[in-house]
């Protein structure tokens, strides 16, 4: 393993291994950088998540993560509030689901791969800027010198605090995996639009479980935790004290948050890139953890613009979509049987919902037509 000794400084340091990071991680490698990643949970580890898998993140995965996909679904049923569920069924799959233990493992093992050195087990305390470069403090009392840091921590991360990612809306997620039965082997994706403001529950299958959860805005906790006992006493499972239970916060940026200070970048759910309809974050997390590994790569090599590229690239090509994400939130939020009736009983609807799914079209695009703009603007 390559000496990570602070009087060496690394072109690179990537905090935190999950999907932007690792993603990030590869592609500077990738790029001729020399590279360290370091997260502070053991890998392999268990990370809260529905492992949803659409078309934007498909056509960005290497071969490790894609070999980790466990279904492939061509069905979704949709609920409102526990009520009656309709099921639309397509010919072609078009959500993929996977494990996040497994997955963020291959992320990991492909960024190894293309050259990263990984270190788990180590947290970041502190950054601090030192003559063009940035200091790193371990917990450990370890120090490291980067000349460009990615923040990929997560939410609440400690290089999002660096550099003062602003957050607009917090939520909190609540999940469960349970095994799953014989009866459940045609089970697809299972979504209920809940019973309080911008609340959804989920079902995803996968190979040996069913992943469980709820979200909603942070500050509900006794509410949220509510909604999932209902929902899983709705689907007539029985969870017991050994299977997986854990809980995560998502947000999502405020319009004006800062992606970057100085040589310190954020990518992923640290610069708060997540669409806040759905709150699905693994096509913000691969896609910016793209741009900013190939970004750090070239500024090491004397571009002295990449890193600027890299802000402007997120402003327009993820932004617009999480704006929209937000309006159609507030939509949802506000009429949320509409909402259901819209997906799930039209062809417009379902027909829309399955070509996002497949990373066929986005909601920034549907945005662009002043019909829908001028419509959701009303409503909201």
């Amino acid at each position: 393993m390559q000496d990570t000794n602070a009087e060496q400084p690394w072109d690179v340091v990537v905090v935190g291994a999950g999907p932007a990071g690792a993603t990030a991680a590869r592609h500077a490698a990738l790029g001729g950088a020399r590279v360290l990643l370091l997260d502070k949970a053991t890998f392999p580890r268990y990370k809260t998540c529905g492992g949803g898998i659409i078309g934007q993140s498909r056509r960005r995965l290497n071969d490790r993560a894609l070999a980790t996909i466990e279904a492939d679904l061509p069905e979704v049923g949709f609920s409102h509030r526990m009520g009656r569920v309709t099921r639309v069924r397509t010919e072609a799959p078009f959500v993929a689901m996977v494990d996040r233990e497994r997955f963020d493992q291959a992320n990991v093992d492909a960024a190894k791969e293309a050259g990263v050195v990984f270190r788990d087990g180590a947290n970041v305390r502190a950054l601090s800027d030192e003559d063009g470069h940035t200091r790193l403090t371990l917990a450990d009392g370890d120090e490291l010198v980067a000349r460009v840091v990615i923040g990929a921590d997560g939410s609440g991360g400690r290089v999002g605090r660096h550099v003062g990612a602003v957050m607009a809306v917090t939520d909190l997620g609540l999940e469960v995996e349970v095994p799953r039965r014989p009866e459940d082997a045609a089970t697809g994706v299972l979504l209920d639009w809940g019973p309080h403001p911008g609340t959804y529950a989920w079902v995803f299958p996968k190979t040996e479980t069913l992943t469980v959860g709820v979200i909603e805005q942070k500050g509900h906790a006794d509410q949220t935790r509510r909604y999932l006992d209902d929902w899983i006493e709705r689907l007539g499972l029985h969870p017991t004290d050994q299977d997986r239970s854990s809980g995560h916060l998502t947000q999502w940026r405020t319009s004006d948050s800062p992606l970057r200070r100085g040589t310190v970048v954020l990518a992923g759910e640290t610069a708060g890139l997540l669409e806040p309809w759905t709150r699905e974050g693994i096509s913000f997390a691969l896609r910016s953890g793209e741009w900013a590994g190939t970004a750090a790569a070239a500024y090491t090599a004397g571009d002295r613009t990449a890193l600027d590229r890299y802000e402007s690239q997120v402003r327009a090509e993820l932004v617009p979509e999480i704006d929209a994400g937000a309006q159609l939130l507030r939509v949802f939020t506000r009429f949320p049987a509409g909402f259901h009736f819209l997906i799930s009983k039209t062809p417009f609807g379902r027909g829309y919902f399955i070509r996002f799914c497949r990373g066929e079209t986005t909601l920034a695009r549907a945005f662009r037509h002043r019909w829908v703009r001028k419509v959701t603007a009303w409503l909201a």
